[in-house]
């Protein structure tokens, strides 16, 4: 078994995660898909389903961990009431990566799922792995800077907002493949997002 067969097991997981689950996604069907007789073959390169995710994580968590790093170094340098900028740094990168083609927007469906699990019951390693693709240095800075809320409320804001920002970049990366309603160019789009998704998080909280 070759580095090649590792990869179109990746490949077969990464769209059977996203189109699937991570939980309903066959193994001996992604074996199938990868072109593979044996169907050993997820165990023998990743030792099982939680082995295989890990390492479908690992594909794309450096990318989004070093742009995410970039961005945040800049929002650090802006007013400590500028959320939009800190809000950037998750929504950029989810974009670049959508846009290098159907890896990336897959990828980024298997990470909206998983963050809307309960992250203590996820596997140590695929928690580990999910930690590597960043999110959590952009959330310490905007607990700093959201205006005054409950740690409920908080948790549920940025629940609300991981959900609508990798929703967007999914639909947009789908209907890039689909005729629909014209889709905003990709400055005004992140831009957009930005700014919807600030608002959100800073909404009134006045009678919640």
């Amino acid at each position: 078994m070759t580095s090649g067969t590792r990869q179109r097991l990746l490949d077969a997981a990464l769209r059977a995660f996203a189109d699937q689950g991570v939980a309903g996604a066959s193994l001996v069907e992604i074996t199938r898909q990868a072109g593979q007789r044996n169907r050993g073959a997820v165990h023998y390169h990743f030792g099982g389903r939680e082995g295989l995710l890990v390492a479908v994580l690992e594909e794309q968590s450096g990318f989004l961990a070093e742009r995410e790093g970039q961005l945040l170094q800049v929002a650090r340098t802006t007013p400590p009431d500028d959320v939009a900028r800190v809000v950037e740094a998750i929504v950029r990168p989810a974009v670049e990566l959508a846009e290098t083609g159907w890896r990336g927007s897959a990828y980024l469906s298997i990470v909206g799922e998983l963050v809307e699990q309960d992250q203590d019951a996820l596997g140590e390693q695929v928690a580990a792995a999910l930690r590597h693709t960043g999110g959590y240095d952009v959330f310490d800075l905007l607990v700093e800077r959201l205006p005054p809320m409950d740690g409920a409320l908080r948790d549920e804001r940025f629940a609300l907002a991981t959900a609508y920002i990798l929703g967007a970049v999914a639909r947009r990366a789908r209907a890039a493949d689909r005729p629909g309603r014209p889709q905003l160019p990709s400055e005004r789009f992140v831009a957009n997002l930005v700014q919807t998704t600030a608002a959100m998080l800073t909404a009134p909280t006045a009678g919640i």
